[in-house]
């Protein structure tokens, strides 16, 4: 007797439509963004932009913000991405009703209400805090470094355009002489209204480079010129503009030190360091709750400091909840006695380690530096006497369990924007989906 299997027949038409509810199981996450956008978001800052009544009916701007939601919570961070998995992925299909928006009108929707993208993550973590997924005990702040949109390598040195912008200078005006006398050559040759007269296709490119050089040289002037930015430039002495994180911004002269460095891809990038060597990229920080890490605030900056991130991630969680926290903890990064102060003045215990730990070995001149720092002083007593049950050890286990998930499991490494306000965007997008999925967990 033959085995008898089950039908497999592909061309059979269907008789009655399927329903999208069906695509996937019931309690999938994909039922859950979907409805959490249509039923629980405010979403009038997008909706009250469409006020054309005349041309062809735009697709739904809640579906539209669905899709980018449940794409980032799933790993799809780019508009090809995005709009493959409309046609291939039927959990994708069941969050856009079978909508398949090409990928520009994906990038396009995301570029033209990234502001408005970026205000939901207040409204999400506000679901979370009524889900109970909140609950203000301890919060640990952390930064961690992700890539640019670009490459270190197409990064120079002021001191190196210095020296490119006038060997590239001659070479080009080398190449309309000699494009000059070629033109006069042809005329002679073939006549006055002859072609011949156009700039060279092997030229262009250095043409182009050597104009990318001299706008980055004017940017780097600039910038010495003017004070820094406090969000970028936040280093010791950085009111006067002359040093951040030990180097200096300035030269003698006023002009850019040589090793001050621009990017010709994404300027507002930088190169920081990070345990695998140097990368271009930008400094995103967070604070996380630690009852289900739940990200509560969260900051994006283009140097490598912590330590002037932990005041605005604190009062973030205040501004976004109108409740702050009874505990916070960080590591060396985010330990100064300004912020001890500050977490003081504001009632909340702090634990940030003064320094790290030399397992024994005797730090004199250590020992001096913090006798200066009362505060200082007294947390490096408070941690090493509690040791094993100090409150500093939840930090691990928060916080860096958040990036783990971001980085790791959910693969966001770089940055598909380019330039701080639009990344800046883009990392609270990265935040709010993070945050939706521990809202599906809990409603599991």
């Amino acid at each position: 007797m033959a085995k008898v299997f089950r039908s497999w027949d592909v061309d059979q038409g269907w008789l009655l439509p399927p329903s999208l509810h069906e695509f996937v199981p019931p309690g999938h996450r994909a039922h859950f963004v979907r409805d959490t956008v249509r039923e629980a978001l405010d979403l009038s800052a997008i909706l009250d932009t469409y006020t054309e009544e005349r041309g062809y009916p735009p697709y739904h701007p809640g579906m539209m913000v669905a899709l980018l939601l449940y794409g980032y919570s799933r790993g799809l961070y780019s508009s090809r991405q995005l709009a493959r998995a409309c046609e291939e992925r039927v959990d994708v299909m069941a969050v856009t009703g079978l909508n398949r928006p090409d990928f520009r009108t994906i990038a396009e929707f995301r570029k033209r209400h990234l502001v408005a993208l970026s205000d939901l993550f207040v409204q999400v973590l506000r679901l979370c805090r009524a889900a109970g997924l909140v609950e203000f005990a301890h919060v640990a702040v952390d930064g961690t470094k992700l890539k640019a949109n670009a490459s270190r390598h197409k990064a120079m040195s002021y001191g190196r355009m210095k020296t490119a912008e006038p060997a590239l200078a001659a070479e080009v005006d080398a190449w309309l002489e000699r494009a000059r006398e070629a033109d006069a050559a042809e005329d002679q040759a073939h006549g006055a209204g002859r072609r011949g007269d156009e700039t060279p296709d092997w030229m262009a490119d250095k043409q182009r480079r050597l104009e990318a050089i001299r706008a980055a040289k004017a940017a780097l002037e600039a910038e010495a010129a003017d004070p820094p930015d406090p969000e970028d430039e936040n280093g010791p002495g950085a009111s006067s503009g002359m040093r951040w994180q030990g180097r200096p911004l300035r030269g003698d002269d006023g002009s850019p030190p040589d090793r001050a460095q621009r990017n010709f891809t994404d300027p507002d990038s930088r190169i920081l360091p990070t345990r695998d060597g140097f990368v271009q990229g930008y400094n995103g920080q967070i604070a996380v709750d630690a009852a289900h890490q739940v990200i509560v605030a969260h900051r994006l900056v283009t140097n490598s400091a912590d330590y002037r991130a932990l005041v605005p991630l604190v009062d973030g969680v205040r501004a976004h909840l109108r409740r702050k926290p009874r505990e916070v903890s960080g590591d060396a990064g985010f330990a100064n006695e300004a912020n001890l102060v500050a977490l003081k003045e504001r009632g909340i215990t702090g634990y940030l380690a003064p320094g790290r730990a030399r397992h024994g070995e005797a730090d004199a001149a250590g020992r001096r530096r913090l006798t200066k720092m009362p505060l200082m002083s007294a947390m490096a007593a408070r941690l090493k006497r509690a040791g094993r049950r100090s409150r500093y050890r939840l930090r691990k286990q928060v916080v860096e369990p958040v990036f783990g998930q971001i980085k790791q499991a959910r693969g966001f490494r770089q940055f598909l924007m380019r330039g701080l306000e639009q990344v800046r965007g883009e990392w609270a997008m990265i935040c709010t989906a993070h945050n939706l999925l521990k809202l599906a967990q809990a409603d599991r």
